[in-house]
């Protein structure tokens, strides 16, 4: 049952709602930083170390902040629990991602966990929005305690206020402690892999 339920919410079985999106697309939708990160070899034929670190599962989570006092938010999915008392988790972000600098300043974060019947909102992030204009202005969402966006169809939502950061190589591991949050429906969330470890 878990390993059918892992293979219906890899990444590699990414979708839009638009129909399933190549490998290529797939990679630069999902990238961080800059594609060509790492040679198109290596991507391409992963090493048996990128193969390793694909099958670590991850969840599917949409983040989102405020910036400027407009919502801000992208899918991610290096997240975890970190801490019981206080209850925190651990979030890591590319350097070069935007949300990284708009998370520091406004010092809050939220997290909209996603499963099966949720992981199509991803899809309105992955879009080029016209100016002016953000994915929320077409998905069902609420405010937070703080006014953080939540996804109205997630299966669960937390509510973070930031507490630390740890440079990581690329990417930089925030830490937040967990004031908020609430399980909106029964459900399990959904499980993400990977076949190259090295990237997204």
């Amino acid at each position: 049952m878990l390993k059918k339920h892992v293979a219906k919410h890899s990444e590699n079985n990414l979708t839009t709602g638009q129909g399933r999106l190549p490998q290529r697309e797939k990679a630069r939708r999902w990238a961080c930083g800059p594609l060509g990160a790492y040679p198109a070899s290596v991507m391409s034929s992963p090493s048996p170390l990128a193969q390793a670190l694909g099958r670590i599962p991850t969840g599917l989570y949409v983040v989102t902040t405020l910036h400027q006092g407009r919502p801000l938010g992208f899918v991610g999915s290096f997240l975890m629990q970190a801490s019981f008392e206080p209850p925190s988790v651990s979030l890591a972000i590319a350097t070069k991602r935007e949300h990284l600098s708009a998370i520091r300043t406004h010092g809050r974060f939220a997290v909209s966990v996603l499963d099966g019947a949720s992981q199509n909102l991803m899809g309105a992030f992955f879009k080029k929005t016209e100016a002016g204009r953000t994915p929320f202005d077409e998905l069902e969402h609420r405010p937070s305690p703080a006014g953080l966006p939540i996804l109205a169809g997630a299966l669960a939502w937390l509510e973070c206020r930031l507490c630390g950061e740890h440079a990581s190589g690329d990417h930089v591991v925030v830490f937040g402690t967990v004031e908020h949050g609430e399980l909106l429906r029964s459900g399990e969330p959904a499980i993400h892999l990977r076949k190259n470890g090295l990237g997204y």
